[in-house]
């Protein structure tokens, strides 16, 4: 009794860190699903079909929703088939290599500013790291570890020569991507996304939210480039033929499979969740504080902390739905590009405009006193 009472507030965070890994997990998983079926939907709402709609509980359709269900049990009873000639220990470990360091860095985005429970303060974010952009960058390289593994040791030429393209598509874009968010670092002055997001909540000349789509326009459009490139979405997504099913995973079924298409998906959410906070002001919703809104013109609408709480986890789901379904149009609105056309992309287009975005944005903060 004295070891709980002794470590009563580190036992107390330690649970809800917990409790946070387990909803903030459970719903990403939950929303990735869905995603999967907002991907066929809006496939069909652009070539004119109705989509999935067949899969049913005791005759109930839904209008289709009971198809991620659907997928996952057919998944599950697939046949788990491993070439004989494989590399067997990576032929197994590359799917979690490349959905691990997906999972992992949502521990670092905030979906809200904090809720007090029992006296207690906890933030809405599961591990406020002051390096947290850092912590992205660097974790969102591992990703390459799977997709080359994944290739590699199917021991498939094939396979191989996807796994290769993906791994030099996403070390080339990886670097215009960091590059981008630099000029966010010089204006916030911190590397932590939960202060980036605070420091979004300014306000602009007295009216107009200091957010980040205001501060680095361009650095914006770079940016959402870049991700769904990394991410190897169309019109990037060069590391696979669907018409020929082939690609760095064809010698994959199964759950393996499905969890690489998993960690593709679970991209598009991470991809969005950084979109709204780096670039919208995350949790932020114009001229709400703690204590209610307060707007320009010195009027204010008291409101109670869980509400605003809510309202800024609402505000956040709902910037990161507006992104998802953003890259979902792109995919099926864009042709693909050719492979040199997409490395001639990012080395000789994109990375000077990153750069020159860089020395215009340090260029101005030293002529307004800012450096």
């Amino acid at each position: 009794m004295d070891f709980f009472e002794a470590n009563k507030d580190i036992l107390l965070f330690a649970g809800a860190a917990a409790v946070k890994v387990l909803i903030f997990l459970n719903a990403i998983m939950g929303f990735t699903a869905l995603l999967t079926l907002a991907e066929r939907k809006v496939s069909a709402l652009m070539q004119d079909r109705i989509g999935p709609n067949r899969a049913s509980v005791f005759g109930l359709a839904l209008n289709g929703l009971f198809h991620p269900v659907a997928d996952g049990i057919k998944m599950v009873f697939k046949e788990d088939f491993v070439p004989g000639r494989a590399e067997k220990l990576l032929f197994t470990l590359a799917p979690f290599f490349a959905l691990v360091p997906v999972l992992a860095l949502f521990a670092v985005i905030p979906f809200g500013d904090h809720v007090m429970i029992f006296g207690y303060k906890f933030d809405l974010l599961i591990a406020d790291l002051p390096l947290g952009l850092f912590f992205v960058l660097a974790l969102s390289g591992l990703a390459i570890y799977g997709v080359f593994l994944g290739g590699w040791a199917s021991k498939n030429n094939f396979a191989l020569l996807g796994a290769m393209r993906g791994a030099a598509q996403m070390i080339s874009y990886e670097v215009v991507l960091g590059l981008t968010l630099v000029g966010l670092l010089m204006i916030y002055g911190s590397a932590g996304l939960q202060d980036m997001v605070r420091a979004q909540g300014r306000l602009l000349f007295g009216f107009l939210p200091a957010w980040g789509i205001i501060y680095q326009p361009f650095a914006f459009i770079l940016f959402l480039t870049a991700a769904i490139a990394e991410n190897k979405r169309t019109p990037f997504d060069l590391v696979e033929g669907e018409s020929e099913i082939i690609g760095y995973f064809m010698e994959y079924s199964s759950m393996r499979f499905a969890t690489f298409m998993f960690a593709e998906f679970v991209e598009i959410i991470l991809v969005s969740m950084l979109a709204a906070t780096l670039f919208f002001g995350g949790w932020q919703v114009p001229y709400l504080y703690d204590p209610g809104f307060i707007f320009p013109g010195g009027q204010t609408l008291p409101l109670n902390h869980y509400i605003v709480a809510a309202m800024q986890v609402g505000a956040f789901a709902a910037k990161t739905i507006f992104f998802s379904w953003l890259m979902l149009v792109i995919r099926w609105t864009l042709p693909r590009f050719r492979f040199d056309q997409l490395m001639n992309l990012c080395w000789k287009t994109l990375l000077p405009l990153a750069l020159l975005n860089i020395l215009i944005t340090g260029a101005v903060m030293l002529a307004l006193g800012k450096i």
